[in-house]
């Protein structure tokens, strides 16, 4: 009489892989690395780049600062890739309670947030790149000049807007499935808030947003996510 196979629990169990992939842990190193390297990152960017957009040219002939500048964008991506891992964990735990609108905002302005992180990067990478940029001539500085407008626009006025959308509803579900603490949740909408507003005062304030998500991961790697319990029916 023949015997059924047993299957390894690594290949057959699939709730022993799921529960894997979904363990609280996987978004809070996700969330950390995202948090590292975007600071890092934008620190750099900031240090060696002028403040002023007029101030071209020049200051790309300056190999530490043109060298900052290219570590900086090579980080980018896998920022982003982390960025979006914890997107999955975290929205796969939360999910069965979420509600269907603010699960769409969520998901959406994280993957624009990510989406013009990475144009804004290529756009640098490009200028800084290219050496007929660094001349002086009269043509090589209006198109730098152009790139760093457009530059500055997708990462401050588009990404971070995005990226406050991303808080906002983020807080927001954490206060209504309770799944984190709540002092996260009202930290959340301030940072939210100032990403939505803040606007050509200071390039720094760019650091709220991974600086929030650090607190955030910490807070996962500590307590975990809490169950959301079963929603009542109807």
């Amino acid at each position: 009489m023949s015997q059924t196979p047993e299957l390894s629990p690594a290949l057959g169990d699939g709730t022993l892989i799921r529960k894997g992939l979904r363990t609280p842990r996987a978004a809070g190193v996700a969330g950390v690395i995202f948090s590292v390297l975007l600071g890092v990152a934008l620190i750099l960017v900031n240090l060696a780049s002028p403040a002023d957009p007029s101030q071209v040219g020049a200051w790309l002939s300056e190999t530490s600062r043109r060298r900052s500048v290219s570590f900086a964008l090579l980080l980018v991506p896998y920022a982003g890739i982390a960025f979006l891992w914890f997107i999955g964990v975290l929205r796969d735990r939360i999910g069965q309670r979420e509600d269907r609108f603010f699960a769409t905002v969520f998901l959406g302005s994280g993957l624009l947030f990510v989406a013009m992180l990475f144009a804004a990067s290529a756009e640098a990478g490009g200028l800084i790149n290219d050496s007929a940029l660094r001349d002086g001539s009269s043509a090589g500085s209006a198109v730098l000049h152009l790139g760093r407008q457009v530059t500055g626009l997708l990462l401050n006025t588009y990404a971070m807007r995005m990226a406050a959308v991303f808080t906002l509803s983020t807080a927001t579900i954490i206060l209504r499935t309770e799944a984190l603490s709540l002092w996260l949740s009202y930290i959340g909408f301030g940072v939210g808030l100032v990403l939505l507003v803040s606007f050509g005062l200071t390039p720094w304030y760019e650091l709220l947003f991974p600086g929030w998500i650090l607190l955030l991961s910490i807070e996962i790697l500590r307590t975990g996510l809490k169950e959301p319990a079963p929603a009542a029916p109807g």
